[in-house]
């Protein structure tokens, strides 16, 4: 996960919240599928944004969090079919100002 924040992503992240952020994700990122999301499946990004952005983030539902999320998608490259899940989680919680909910 760490190459690819730095290298994919261009981000150096607070290693402290990616390892808080990574341990929430648990126990889906010891499942093959569940570790990743699927960038481009609208289903996939709905459960982002329902289960992560809203019931985690305590966020409001609206546009912005789909902007958020394209965003992210964007800096992680939408050809990079590999996006694990504790690293979209970590750049929406650093996009949303939400680093807060893991301190």
């Amino acid at each position: 996960m760490l190459p690819d924040l730095k290298d994919k992503c261009n981000v150096t992240p607070d290693m402290d919240l990616l390892k808080k952020v990574t341990i929430g994700c648990s126990p889906s990122i010891y499942n093959a599928d569940a570790a990743t999301v699927a960038g481009s499946q609208k289903a996939e990004l709905d459960t982002v944004k329902n289960n992560f952005l809203i019931k985690k983030l305590g966020l409001t539902d609206g546009a912005n969090l789909d902007t958020g999320i394209d965003a992210v998608m964007e800096k992680y490259r939408r050809s990079n079919k590999n996006k694990y899940r504790a690293v979209v989680y970590y750049m929406l919680a650093v996009h949303f100002k939400k680093e807060s909910v893991y301190k």
